[in-house]
This record gives structure tokens, sequence and C-alpha cells, in this order.
């Protein structure tokens, strides 16, 4: 199962190191960025981006004309995210329980979120995402794929406690098709100064 709290504390320890080592990575990486404007242009309605952390995939909706709004575990990933985005509305909350009503969002995004949920736990983070979708609304998922779990203890010289699964596209899109959504595209590139390759599915209620 999932340590939700582990990952928050973690998170709070580096979230100010965190924003600025990867401040405007999204812009260096077209093909990252490709997705979230296609995105964009295939939305109607509210966006919620779920594990939003400091606001980088948020930033790049909001620059597109999106109603995004943002919720993550970390107060001080959201505290980073505020100072970026004053405008846009960041709270706290968790992907296993969204403060929405059903059928209320146009699209949801969780870029590198669902990478420390646990797989036995990502069937029902996919259902909570279905209730909240409005019929015809999308998601778009990023996550890191192939190789085994990364475990890190430190980062950026403070002690933490985080895990990074990777998942399989496939698979992936399985557990969706599961959940009533539907696969639509998925890209799979190769590391960019990364350790695995990287993938992107997007689906649609």
């Amino acid at each position: 199962m999932t340590d939700y709290a582990r990952t928050a504390a973690s998170y709070d320890l580096i979230a100010a190191d965190y924003a600025e080592h990867f401040a405007g990575e999204i812009d260096s990486k077209p093909l990252d960025r490709s997705m979230l404007t296609a995105f964009a242009e295939l939305v109607s309605g509210p966006v919620l981006d779920v594990g939003c952390g400091t606001g980088f995939a948020t930033e790049i909706l909001h620059r597109h004309g999106v109603d995004v709004s943002g919720v993550d575990l970390s107060a001080q990933m959201l505290d980073q995210a505020r100072r970026r985005l004053p405008d846009v509305r960041f709270t706290q909350g968790s992907m296993t329980s969204l403060d929405v009503p059903p059928e209320s969002l146009g699209g949801i995004v969780a870029w590198y979120s669902i990478i420390h949920t646990s797989p036995e736990d990502l069937p029902g983070v996919f259902a909570e995402f279905r209730r909240a979708l409005a019929p015809g609304g999308h998601l778009l998922l990023a996550f890191q794929t192939a190789g085994d779990t990364l475990h890190l203890p430190e980062a950026f010289g403070r002690r933490i406690d985080l895990d990074f699964l990777r998942s399989d596209p496939a698979d992936i899109a399985g557990l969706l098709t599961d959940a009533d959504l539907t696969p639509h595209a998925t890209l799979v590139r190769e590391p960019e100064g990364e350790r695995t390759p990287h993938a992107f599915v997007l689906a649609r209620r």
C-alpha cells in the first residue's frame, strides 16, 4: 500500500530546491511539452492537475488558457506552486479522494504523480479519476517506464524516503480500460538525461 504521508513529508523537505532545480525543464523537452499542448487543445471545461507539485505542468496548461487548478499532498510544494502561479488555485489533497463533484472535470493531468502509487492502489486511483471526469473528459498521465523501482534516501543534501515506481504503458492502458477509461494515445521516449524511458498516456472517459 502507498504511504502517502511519507511521500508528502519527503517532498516538504526538498520543495524549494526542487522548484529551483527543475524550473523550465518541460520547456526544454519538446515531446513532453507537446503532450500537454495536445491535451490543452482537446479539453473543454475545468482541469485538475493531480499531484501538481510545484506547478510545472500547471503552468504550461495555464499558458494555453486552460481553466486549471492543482492539488498535491505536500504543503511546501504547494507553497512553491502558489509563488509561481498566484492566479491559480492550489489545494492540499490526495488523488485517492478528489474534492470535486462527480463528472465535474473536463480533464485530469497526473504528471509524474502515479510514480509514487503502489500498483495495487492504481485501480482505485483510476476509478476516482473516472468519477471526477465528465463524459468525454480527458486524462493525461506521465510516468517513467522500464527498470526496477528506484529508492531515493537523499536528495539536495537532505534525507528523504521516496520510491519511484516504473510502469509498463500496456499495463497502465489495461488498468485504465478496467476503470472504464479509453486509452487514446501513448508516447514513449528514450531518456533525455534521465535514468529510464518516459511514457505518456492520453485517455478519455
